[in-house]
């Protein structure tokens, strides 16, 4: 190797390049091997530790390094670090967890399997000065259900849509804040309304003292927990005679793909327009997209579009999914 060749730092060392091969191979050996430092590297061979630090990108560069990710044998299937990463860098995300197990060719996914996965990273992510928000459904009911006992705490746990509607329909709030509050050792904040109602309902339940400050809770989130639903007739929302088959073709014919917390959405994001945005009472896509960390869990061949349009306007900087919806996103 000729002098000018050399990193800077070693350029003045008048070393034969056979030398400087072996300061670098005996410096990666130090550091990957035996767990140095960079300065006691420094130390040991008597260089500057900005020097140290040339010497082990030089290894790298040079391929006199080389790195290798093995997989336990016994975890082999169960694992997707590569796609995880692939989709991370294709939307931006700040983290994907794919989930085998989670019966993707369904259009009913295994929602606990989601649940446990999505529970891991929340416990992960959450701390005790934080404000969790969640819309009401299956993907939200998993995850409470998974929260093991006081492993995490946070400040509060709040309910980001109304759930009230005309029939009996479970939609699982009662458990899923009562669960979160209890195991995170949490205030709870229900939001006390109807999903839907008429827009002059709507805005005197937007300045009632108590939903007000329910909604202005839920907003300032620091971590926001959703699924998302599809524009369809298998959904929570026309199951619970939420919406009806004419809302959902109007609906269809503006563009709309998904929801979260009743508000829609296209294959690219943004707000569905029209009549419904006032006369929902749900924290706004905007405060959703505005959220620090925003956790979307979704599964199933039905939900794919929903997943991407969330994906693609900037509504959640992490996913848990199923291997097939995690495949057909990077091929969407």
């Amino acid at each position: 190797m000729n002098q000018s060749a050399q990193p800077a730092g070693l350029k003045s060392s008048k070393l034969p390049a056979s030398e400087d091969v072996r300061l670098a191979l005996r410096a990666a050996t130090m550091y990957h091997l035996e767990g140095a430092t960079q300065a006691e590297i420094a130390a040991k061979l008597g260089v500057s530790r900005p020097t140290a630090g040339r010497l082990l990108a030089r290894a790298r560069t040079q391929g006199l390094v080389r790195v290798e990710i093995m997989v336990p044998p016994e975890l082999e299937g169960s694992v997707n670090t590569e796609l995880e990463s692939k989709l991370e860098k294709h939307f931006g995300l700040a983290e994907v967890l794919i989930v085998p197990e989670a019966n993707s060719d369904s259009d009913d996914p295994d929602f606990d399997a989601l649940g446990r996965r999505a529970a891991e990273v929340l416990v992960r992510r959450l701390q005790p000065s934080s404000v969790l928000g969640f819309t009401w459904g299956p993907e939200t009911v998993a995850v409470a259900g998974s929260l093991p006992d006081k492993a995490a705490k946070c400040s509060a746990v709040v309910q980001l849509d109304g759930s009230m509607t005309v029939t009996d329909y479970q939609t699982g709030v009662d458990f899923t804040i009562g669960r979160c509050a209890q195991q995170l050792q949490a205030n709870p904040i229900r939001l006390n309304a109807p999903l839907y109602a008429d827009p002059a309902t709507v805005e005197s339940m937007r300045n009632d003292s108590v939903i007000s400050k329910a909604l202005q809770a839920g907003t300032d989130s620091d971590i926001m927990v959703f699924g998302v639903g599809a524009v369809s007739t298998a959904t929570t929302l026309f199951a619970g005679s939420f919406v009806d088959s004419t809302m959902l073709d109007e609906l269809e014919s503006r563009g709309a793909v998904g929801e979260i917390g009743g508000s829609f959405y296209t294959i690219d994001g943004n707000p569905v327009e029209g009549p419904l945005p006032e006369r929902t009472v749900s924290v706004s896509l905007d405060a959703v997209k505005s959220c620090d960390q925003t956790i979307l869990i979704s599964g199933g061949t039905h939900k794919r579009q929903a997943v991407l349009g969330a994906l693609r306007g900037g509504l959640a900087n992490v996913l848990v999914t199923d291997v097939e919806c995690a495949q057909w996103l990077l091929e969407g």
